[in-house]
């Protein structure tokens, strides 16, 4: 004890030491706060080591133990001796014993248990309603609240759930359901809320009675429902009818200043004080491109989606909106606005007249058309669908009654306007459909969509009789038949317009292509001279722009509104005139 008090050690002997000048010798050997622990190696031997044997250390076990932190492998075969011994040194204050428990999970350690799908969820069920489940590790015993697992026997909620018979006699104590249309009165509307006959009595609560009676699952609770006021008389189901009822909600105004003539005549007779004879065929002059704007309508609110000319004559201007209206213009005269037919709740997208021009046909993003009387603004019929319409087209004779529209959906469908009713559907497209042509003496049609591929029809025949998709190809989005019959222009989305013909073998003409203009992002519309002459086209930057139909030469370029060109419309019989439209709302004339 006195030579541990003078801190005296066993290498004092060899170590250096300092006299003082009380003569006291003091050694110079350093403190090592936390020295380091030596392993307990012992020779590879039968024998046990002795007791005082803890000394005796292999140095050459001792240096393979001893390996480098970064090593990956071990240079050497460890003893089960070696493994199994425990950590020696002192131990890291700073860590928990949560740390220091053996775990393979972030909470903890755990087992896993082989288990059906159908046995979990009713254990879960069971846990989340009652409160109590099995141990899947220890046979017949739970966890959670043991009271109520004694005192439901340990069932889960499957074993819990009661005969069909008996289940039969417990809704029948259930109220009825009552009638929808009612809101207040004794048949008022219950459903999921009708109340149990025995809550009335006060003896066990809708839930309870319900959850044992296995009617309730263990996600959803009765709500209790506050005394009923006084009773009154139930009312019509009109006054619960919510939705809007957009049946009958069209409606017109006459915009102009007189509706009859000296002679009691519409705006549907065709003039013939304007030194221009409107009862001839189109085409029979020869057009030129215009020069300068003459005229602007403005009363649309939004961008123009749709330009049409009166058939034949020219001598009335329809167009239609995003502001969900549809209205009819003069032309001639004091070129003003007739009517306005309202009855779309959305965007209409296009719009198209009867080869007569007594009805013409609306469409519109709320997925309604509408067939219009062109005199009197009476809506004589409508039709609902599916997808939202983009196209329209009355079959081009004047007996018509048919009409095929081109949907967001896919389909091409055709209408009977007298029955309403669908009379065929063309489902072969893939995405939905841009345009409708007829060709071929009405006897064919051809379709575009945004599947990037063009199919060829034959009416009434929902089969295609071609079908071209090309990997160069992309969307076609409008589409112009030519005078003659014999070619279609189609206006592609990589700012070009591309030509087919419209014979029997639906061949582009790779010798005829329109380039110049930009309508990237556009369902930019285009027109050709009655002539055919000339091929037209609105675009991006707001220009009109006009190729020569032979030569594929850009004639002429006008810069005609303050945004896009959505699209523009050649008059019949003017030699040239014609009408642009954009999302700037205005109707621009050009002569």
């Amino acid at each position: 004890m006195a030579l541990l008090g003078d801190q005296y050690a066993s290498s004092d002997d060899d170590s250096p030491k300092i006299v003082t000048k009380e003569g006291a010798a003091i050694a110079t050997t350093p403190v090592v706060a936390a020295p380091d622990v030596s392993l307990d190696v012992w020779f590879s031997s039968n024998q046990s080591p002795p007791a005082s044997a803890n000394v005796m250390q292999d140095p050459m076990r001792l240096s393979l133990m001893q390996a480098h932190p970064a090593d990956l492998a071990l240079t050497y075969n460890v003893p089960y001796e070696d493994l199994a011994r425990p950590a020696q040194g002192p131990s890291n204050p700073y860590k928990s014993m949560n740390t220091l428990k053996r775990k393979n999970a972030l909470t903890g350690d755990a087992q896993e248990i082989v288990i059906s799908d159908a046995t979990f969820a009713a254990q879960h069920r069971t846990f989340q309603s009652l409160g109590f489940s099995q141990d899947p590790s220890v046979k017949g015993a739970y966890v959670g609240d043991l009271d109520k697992a004694q005192a439901f026997g340990g069932r889960d909620i499957v074993q819990m759930r009661p005969s069909k018979e008996n289940s039969a006699a417990f809704r029948q104590k259930r109220q009825k359901k009552g009638d929808a249309s009612i809101v207040d009165g004794e048949e008022a509307y219950k459903g999921p809320w009708a109340r149990y006959q025995e809550t009335s009595e006060g003896s066990t609560s809708g839930d309870e009675i319900a959850f044992k009676r296995g009617e309730l699952s263990d996600h959803e609770q009765y709500d209790e429902e506050a005394p009923s006021a006084a009773k009154s008389a139930a009312i019509s189901k009109l006054a619960t009818n919510y939705s809007d009822d957009i049946t009958n909600s069209e409606t017109t105004k006459f915009e102009a200043k007189e509706q009859y003539d000296y002679q009691g005549r519409t705006y549907m007779h065709v003039p013939r004080d304007q030194g221009i004879d409107l009862h001839q065929e189109p085409g029979t002059q020869k057009n030129y491109t215009p020069k300068k704007r003459i005229h602007i309508w403005k009363s649309h609110t939004k961008a123009i989606n749709a330009l049409r000319f009166f058939p034949n004559s020219g001598h009335l201007l329809l167009s239609a909106s995003a502001d969900t209206k549809v209205k009819i213009w003069d032309v001639y005269h004091d070129r003003e606005l007739l009517r306005t037919y309202s009855g779309h709740t959305k965007s209409v997208s296009d719009a198209t007249l009867s080869p007569k021009g007594t009805h013409f046909l609306s469409s519109s993003y709320d997925k309604r058309i509408l067939l219009w009387d062109t005199e009197t603004g009476a809506c004589t019929s409508r039709f609902q669908i599916k997808g939202v319409p983009h196209v329209l087209r009355f079959y081009p004779s004047t007996d018509t009654h048919e009409f095929l529209v081109g949907t967001s959906d896919k389909k091409i469908i055709q209408f009977d306007t007298r029955s309403g009713e669908m009379t065929q559907e063309y489902d072969h497209h893939l995405q939905a459909v841009n345009t409708i042509t007829f060709v071929d003496e009405n006897r064919r049609f051809i379709t575009t969509s945004d599947d990037k591929s063009l199919r060829a029809w034959e009416y009434n025949i929902p089969v295609p009789i071609k079908y071209i998709a090309e990997p160069y190809m992309y969307s076609l989005v409008r589409a112009a038949l030519h005078p003659n019959g014999k070619s279609v222009a189609f206006q592609s989305a990589d700012n070009k317009v591309v030509v087919y013909s419209a014979t029997d073998r639906f061949r582009q003409n790779r010798k005829k292509e329109f380039r110049g203009h930009n309508t990237a992002g556009y369902a930019v519309d285009l027109s050709i001279s009655p002539d055919g002459q000339f091929l037209m086209s609105g675009d991006s930057g707001g220009y009109l722009c006009f190729w020569d139909w032979k030569s594929c030469k850009m004639r002429d370029k006008i810069e005609a509104h303050d945004g896009p060109v959505i699209c523009s419309a050649w008059h019949p019989q003017e030699s040239s005139k014609v009408a642009s439209g954009g999302l700037d709302g205005a109707i621009n004339y050009w002569d």
